[in-house]
C-alpha cells in the first residue's frame, strides 16, 4: 500500500474502502486458469499477499501449466463444466476467473468459436460462486472488446472505458468477453455477488507462451531475433506493415492492478494496461537493441495482425486507484527477453541431445 499512498499522495476513497475491507485469509481463494500465464503469476502474488489456502483449477495437464506451486491445491478440471465449477467453489471467499481459450492474434482470428466457448467458464462461476456465497469475483476481461471503429488508425485516441459501446468487439474472443462482463454485471445487481471486472492490455512478461501459436507479439518477437541469430539468417518476418501500434503491460504491474481492482469499489469494468504506446516495428527495434543486432525486416502483409491501433487510457484507473504502470516497457521487454532466451537454448540443448 505505501507505495501507492506515496504516489498519489492522498487517499482515494475507492483506496479507504481497499484498506477497510477485512479479507478473511481464513477461506479459500480460488485462481480458475490457473496454469496459465497471468493465472501462474497471481498464484504467488496472493501467496506473497499472505493467503494460504489457494485452490488452483486448469484444464491442462500438469506438465503443461507454467507454473505449479506445492503449497497451492492444484486440480485439473474443466471449468466449462458446472460441477466442476460448484466443487471448484465450494467454501470460497474470493473467485479470480482467468480461464479462456486465448492467444496471440493468429489463434484468436483462426479460432473464432473456440474462444467464444469460454462463455461456459465464467457463466458456470458465477453461477457456482453465487450458490457457494463467494464474497468477490473477479473477471479478467480484455482490450479486445472495444468498438473497432476506434481502433482504424495507428495514431490512435486511447480508449476509454465507455467506448466499448456501441459495441463492436473483436470477432470471436471479443464477444465473449463483453457478454461475460455484462453477465458479471447481472449476478452483481440481481444476485449481490460482488463482481470486478478489468480489461488487459496485451500482458506480457516472463514465464509466458514464447511458441506453438499461442505467443503474443512481444514474446513472438523475442523467439524470432533468437532464432535469426541461431541460424544466420539476419531476417525476421513481421506480421502486418509493422505500423500497428500496441501498448503492453508488464506482468508485475498487472498483478498489483488485479489486487486493487478485486479489493475496491469498483462495479464497472475499468482498463488495466499501460499507455506507452509502440509500433511494432518499434517494439522490433527495442528486442534487436537488446540483442545487439539489426536484422532485414520482411512484411507478411496475408498474416493476422489486428486492429491497426489500440491504446488504453487510464485515466479512471489513475483517479481511482492511483495505480499506473512502473515498469517502461524496454525494461519489461529485457527481462522477457532474457527469461526466452534461456527456454530457447534449453530447448536447442534437448533437441540436440534427443538426436545424438
Amino acid at each position: 500500500m505505501e507505495p501507492i499512498l506515496e504516489r498519489v499522495g492522498i487517499l482515494s476513497p475507492t483506496l479507504k474502502s481497499e484498506m477497510k475491507r477485512n479479507i478473511d485469509f481464513g477461506r479459500p481463494v480460488l485462481v480458475a486458469g490457473g496454469g496459465g500465464f497471468i493465472g501462474g503469476h497471481l498464484v504467488a502474488d496472493l501467496h506473497r499477499r499472505g493467503y494460504r489456502d489457494i485452490r488452483v483449477v486448469d484444464v491442462k495437464p500438469f506438465d503443461q501449466w507454467y507454473q505449479r506451486f506445492e503449497y497451492a491445491h492444484n486440480t485439473v478440471a474443466d471449468l466449462n463444466d458446472l460441477d466442476n465449477c460448484q466443487n471448484a467453489c465450494r467454501e470460497v471467499g474470493d473467485v479470480y476467473n482467468l480461464a479462456c481459450n486465448m492467444g496471440g492474434m493468429g489463434f484468436i482470428e483462426n479460432n473464432k468459436a473456440l474462444c467464444m466457448i469460454s462463455v461456459l467458464i465464467n457463466t458456470h462461476l458465477l453461477i457456482a460462486a453465487r450458490d457457494q456465497k463467494a464474497e468477490r469475483f473477479f473477471f479478467g476481461s480484455s482490450a479486445c472488446v472495444y468498438n473497432a471503429d476506434k481502433q482504424v488508425n495507428e495514431d490512435v485516441i486511447p480508449l476509454k472505458e465507455s467506448d466499448a459501446y456501441p459495441a463492436m468487439p473483436e470477432d470471436g474472443y471479443g464477444w465473449e468477453k463483453l457478454f461475460s462482463e455484462r453477465m458479471c454485471r447481472h449476478f452483481r445487481e440481481d444476485f449481490g455477488l460482488e463482481t470486478r471486472v478489468a480489461r488487459f492490455h496485451n500482458v506480457y512478461g516472463p514465464l509466458g507462451t514464447w511458441q506453438g501459436g499461442r505467443e503474443k507479439a512481444p514474446a513472438a518477437i523475442c523467439r524470432k531475433v533468437l532464432e535469426a541469430i541461431h541460424h544466420g539468417t539476419n531476417e525476421i518476418e513481421i506480421w502486418g506493415d509493422g505500423k500497428q501500434t500496441r501498448s503492453f503491460t508488464f506482468i508485475d504491474d498487472c498483478l498489483h492492478g488485479i489486487n486493487l481492482i478485486q479489493h475496491s469499489d469498483l462495479t464497472e469494468p475499468i482498463n488495466l494496461g499501460s499507455s506507452e504506446l509502440v509500433t511494432i516495428n518499434g517494439l522490433v527495434d527495442i528486442v534487436e537493441q537488446i540483442a545487439g543486432v539489426e536484422l532485414t525486416r520482411r512484411y507478411n502483409l496475408d498474416a493476422p495482425k489486428g486492429v491497426n491501433g489500440r491504446n488504453s487510457d487510464n485515466t479512471m484507473i489513475e483517479d481511482r486507484l492511483g495505480w499506473s504502470p512502473s515498469t517502461r516497457l524496454r525494461d519489461g521487454m529485457e527481462k522477457t527477453y532474457d527469461w526466452i532466451s534461456e527456454q530457447f537454448n534449453h530447448h536447442l540443448q534437448a533437441k540436440t541431445t534427443f538426436t545424438a
